[in-house]
């Protein structure tokens, strides 16, 4: 049976100087240039919405307390994924974990660049279901906005960017083996949109996980090699400009056959605008054009 990954660190980084030798599950060998597996490192720059969550108290200070990945789509609004708020990851409910930031415009999290900002306010979907990962989605409100221009546009149903075959970045700071070893830079990786078809075959509902197609997608390569890993949960997925993923769960990191999952983006739009959960402003995002808006009654295709 395949290994299962939920892809946020699942336990804290006890002693800083081993962090990156911590294994938090048995995978298959990934490529050694590896998050990113098979990815590149990025500045900051380049992805400024892509942000950290981290807690000093709970996984240390070595790479500033992050655990997992989130994605800026308002200055003070952030995505990211359901299960990276939970107790097994926490350790307890997020409102009780005090020292809860957000890391944005930095590179290197062992630098000092950028800023770190109080989270004020979480708001995690109530129909997240762990045992088939569906509905994989939190809202994070800041206690301070961004900067102008730190934030993605989310992609609506319907739009090309969704379409299997389509070139897509993920950005993170997790596992870049698939063994625990964790970077301190960001990482950006390019996968393709996968069809659902393909998807659907290789979760088809098991201990794994099970794929759903009205609010998830998945990306990779047939052959593996280039995958999100552990630590890279809630992090953004991106195709043409737009915010079309939020790394989320798959089986072993960068395997052959097994792609990763992502919460489809439009779905969290659609869920958003209908449940009174918290919303991004509606200012133009730079360089997509776009607006942020609730998307209701459309399919998540």
């Amino acid at each position: 049976m395949r290994s299962r990954i939920v892809r946020a660190l699942s336990r804290p980084l006890v002693l800083a100087a081993a962090a990156a030798a911590i294994p938090l599950v048995s995978t298959a060998p990934a490529a050694a240039d590896s998050v990113v597996v098979g990815g590149l490192p990025v500045d900051v720059s380049e992805s400024p919405w892509t942000v950290a969550l981290s807690s000093r108290d709970r996984f240390g200070g070595t790479r500033a307390g992050q655990f997992c990945g989130g994605a800026a789509i308002g200055r003070t609004t952030v995505l990211t994924a359901a299960h990276c708020l939970g107790k097994e990851a926490l350790g307890a409910s997020p409102e009780r974990v005090r020292d809860l930031k957000v890391i944005a415009g930095r590179t290197d999290l062992t630098a000092g660049t950028g800023q770190e900002v109080a989270v004020r306010g979480v708001w995690v979907n109530p129909g997240y279901d762990s045992r088939t990962n569906a509905g994989d989605f939190a809202v994070l409100t800041l206690a301070h906005p961004l900067p102008e221009g730190s934030v993605i546009g989310p992609a609506a149903a319907g739009d090309p960017a969704y379409a299997p075959g389509t070139d897509a970045v993920v950005y993170g700071w997790g596992d870049v083996t698939g063994a625990g070893d964790y970077t301190h830079r960001l990482r950006a990786a390019h996968v393709r949109v996968l069809p659902d078809a393909q998807c659907q075959e290789a979760y088809p509902g098991s201990g794994d996980g099970a794929y759903r197609a009205d609010s998830m997608l998945c990306a990779g390569e047939t052959r593996g090699g280039r995958d999100a890993c552990q630590g890279d949960s809630g992090g953004p997925l991106v195709s043409r400009g737009r915010l079309i993923g939020l790394v989320s769960w798959g089986s072993g990191c960068g395997r052959a056959g097994s792609p990763g999952v992502y919460t489809r983006v439009s779905y969290v739009v659609r869920a958003l605008g209908s449940s009174g959960a918290p919303r991004a402003p509606r200012t133009p995002h730079r360089g997509t054009g776009a607006q942020w808006t609730p998307h209701r009654g459309a399919g998540a295709h």
